[in-house]
């Protein structure tokens, strides 16, 4: 028997009132912040994420869904949605609009990762953009909107983690500093990060085998090696921060797993040891447009990953307030009963209200059926009632019923 491949998951019809109110606030977010929905095609050039991401990067290495297409051209499934926001900002000639561009988007993408709790190879996500703005009132925005978008889904258990990761000036300093400190514990690395420290000394921070964690917690600071301008930059963060009342807590070996990030860096988690369940994640990116063929553009952004938002909202029993309307089971009894049925619940439908037709089975089992998928009322038609002009129109949560015209079942029930 067939089965979901693995790494990937059904949202199934008791799930989707989740969805529902995740996407509604993700809609209501966007547009309470003032910005404006973009979406991209789901694969893209490889050279794309390659260039933008970073061809050391564990999702460029090891988890990119890459193919060649029947005319040669190598694409890639997206493992992420900057890169091709940033594309379509640089096609598109956003660059020419009034800045900052602020834009948003809710994209599938995919990585080849191993699957476990809140981690999927096809995974939803989130996202912001911010173009055109390098103050650092930019960054704090999108802190912010990442934290309301969760607390409005009534995520209440989370912390927001940050750094900052220095420039083009003052980052080589501190990679020179990391990589001195970690090349004296070279014995003790796993197999990864002896990699990461030939090819992408950042990268050390960000692994998640146990063993490493003593050796990353002793690591060199970035904040410690940041240039004035830098300094000036993550200080002023801070300060917009406590000004919206954001509590944070500054976390010395946050960096991403990618990388295009310049200066800020965050997270927002639970309560959960270990960064596997990292809900939201972003930062600052200055020279990715830059880097992809563009021109010289400041950006910050962020992605939340949906899934895990829905984990937690049952983790935590989140209720919310679902669809209003009252659903009518039309039962029938006879094939007169039945073509009249159809015309009912039509009526209904057209009127306002929601309906469904009772399955072609006995009056004692389609009332079943209508307890079984919470039907608020059944009317009831056979014969006998459309004889009368007047059909049963039982309540069922009060078992009471009448007879009732099909004006008054609509006024009723819609």
């Amino acid at each position: 028997m067939f089965q979901a491949p693995r790494g990937t998951t059904d949202i199934l019809p008791e799930d989707q009132p989740y969805w529902d109110n995740v996407m509604a606030a993700v809609r209501h977010i966007g547009s309470q912040f003032g910005y404006s929905r973009i979406d991209t095609p789901i694969f893209e050039d490889t050279q794309l994420f390659t260039r933008g991401i970073g061809g050391a990067t564990d999702i460029v290495e090891k988890e990119t869904y890459s193919f060649k297409d029947r005319g040669g051209d190598s694409l890639t499934l997206r493992p992420e949605g900057t890169a091709p926001v940033c594309r379509a900002y640089m096609e598109h000639g956003m660059h020419t609009l009034p800045q900052p561009v602020k834009l948003y988007y809710i994209c599938q993408n995919f990585r080849y990762e191993r699957p476990q709790s809140g981690r999927y190879r096809a995974f939803s996500q989130f996202g912001v953009e911010i173009f055109g703005e390098s103050d650092p009132y930019a960054d704090a925005e999108a802190i912010e909107i990442s934290w309301r978008f969760l607390r409005e889904l009534g995520l209440r258990d989370l912390s927001i983690t940050l750094n900052s990761i220095g420039d083009d000036e003052c980052r080589p300093l501190y990679v020179s500093a990391l990589i001195k400190y970690y090349t004296q514990q070279s014995s003790e690395l796993c197999t990864d990060c002896a990699r990461r420290l030939v090819t992408n000394p950042l990268r050390l921070l960000d692994c998640k085998i146990d063993t490493c964690q003593p050796i990353i917690s002793e690591a060199p600071r970035s904040i410690d090696y940041l240039c004035n301008d830098c300094e000036e930059h993550w200080q002023d963060l801070l300060d917009h921060l406590n000004r919206i009342d954001l509590t944070y807590e500054i976390d010395n070996s946050l960096v991403r797993g990618l990388d295009y990030y310049t200066r800020t860096v965050f997270e927002i988690t639970p309560p959960v040891k270990g960064r596997t369940n990292v809900i939201a994640g972003g930062g600052r990116y200055d020279k990715l447009l830059e880097q992809l063929g563009g021109p010289s553009t400041p950006g910050v952004g962020f992605a939340v990953g949906l899934e895990r938002v829905v984990e937690h909202m049952k983790r935590l029993k989140v209720t919310f307030s679902g669809d209003k309307s009252k659903l009518t089971l039309v039962a029938h009894l006879g094939p007169r009963g039945k073509n009249e049925a159809m015309v009912m619940a039509s009526l209904i439908r057209k009127s306002g209200g929601t309906a469904v037709m009772g399955p072609s089975r006995g009056l004692r089992s389609q009332l079943r059926y209508a307890s079984s998928i919470n039907a608020d009322y059944a009317v009831i038609i056979g014969d006998d009632e459309i004889d009368k002009g007047k059909f049963t129109l039982r309540q069922l949560g009060e078992s009471t019923q009448q007879e009732l015209s099909s004006e008054e079942i609509i006024r009723s029930v819609c």
